[in-house]
């Protein structure tokens, strides 16, 4: 026979089972989509082709609707964490630093490595192969090939070098010309348009003019590297700081698992080339921050 005491105990059961499910869900009231945002290092079609398998993952793993979306460049991603309308974004480490420089309350917690296993890449100079170029210092008045302000191996690490040499970019070459993307830096050097050009490189195996070849967009024998820097930490994704707890687990977990889970959308985007995701944190791009000031003093130092 049920007393009185008994009903209660059932009842306040009931409504604390009744509440646990309503409370996994909460974010997803909150957040009936999420946004991925990435900047369009090769053409826009590229850039759709590659990542749409991994977003459709995503969605999968989280039961929530996830978006595509491409940036115009950095800055948009760094304003669009800003303002909450990106939720999770892939990162150069430069841009990431600057949007942790700007306020935006972002979190990195997933690197890209290398198949040996090292977390970094190299920021290298590119001419043409047949180019009497040996140097960097061979190419004064010509013209030089750049990314984007906010790019790590297209800007930034190609200026503190260029520093170390005593090169004033701006003086030096005849024309600094940002292209937009580092597919757009190697076509613009490709046409002529440039006779130098910054780029990302990982290895003999893997780099963004490998990626070219493979798309018959460039033959990688047409280009010699003049110049090397040293390592950089790898890229970055990110998410919103102020989101749930739950959601950035379950976000984390999906992505460190991409390559175990979803396979063939783990290959879509590195093409065989790199290892899988690993954990990271906001710590590892300190050195990146103090480099984009650096920079930004070298740009203040030319104006004023």
């Amino acid at each position: 026979m049920l007393t009185r005491r008994h009903t209660l105990k059932l009842a306040v059961a009931g409504l604390a089972m009744s509440a646990m499910p309503a409370f996994a869900q909460d974010w997803k009231a909150k957040y009936p989509e999420l946004v991925f945002a990435i900047i369009p290092s090769e053409n826009a079609s590229g850039v759709t082709e590659r990542y749409t398998p991994f977003v459709q993952y995503l969605a999968k793993e989280l039961g929530t609707k996830v978006t595509l979306r491409i940036a115009n460049d950095y800055a948009a991603i760094i304003e669009g964490q800003r303002t909450g309308n990106i939720h999770i974004a892939s990162y150069g480490p430069s841009s990431f630093a600057r949007a942790r420089m700007t306020g935006a309350k972002v979190d990195a917690f997933a690197i890209e490595t290398n198949l040996d296993g090292t977390k970094g890449y190299h920021s290298v100079f590119y001419v043409k192969k047949d180019s009497p170029y040996q140097k960097v210092e061979d190419l004064k008045g010509k013209n030089l090939g750049l990314v984007d302000p906010n790019s790590t191996s297209g800007n930034n690490v190609p200026r503190f070098a260029l520093n170390g040499m005593k090169i004033e970019p701006e003086t030096f070459f005849s024309k600094v010309v940002y292209t937009g993307s580092h597919e757009n830096a190697i076509i613009a050097l490709q046409q002529g348009t440039v006779d130098i050009a910054a780029n990302w490189w990982n290895d003999e195996q893997e780099s963004n003019l490998q990626r070219m070849a493979r798309k018959n967009m460039a033959k990688a024998e047409d280009f010699r590297i003049i110049f090397k820097s040293e390592q950089i930490v790898n890229s970055p994704m990110a998410y919103l700081t102020d989101m749930p707890e739950e959601l950035k687990t379950k976000i984390r977990d999906a992505v460190l698992n991409l390559a175990s889970k979803d396979k063939a959308a783990f290959d879509k985007i590195y093409e065989g080339k790199q290892g899988p995701l690993v954990a990271v944190d906001n710590k590892a791009y300190d050195p990146i921050i103090e480099l984009n000031k650096f920079v930004d003093d070298l740009r203040k130092k030319k104006s004023s």
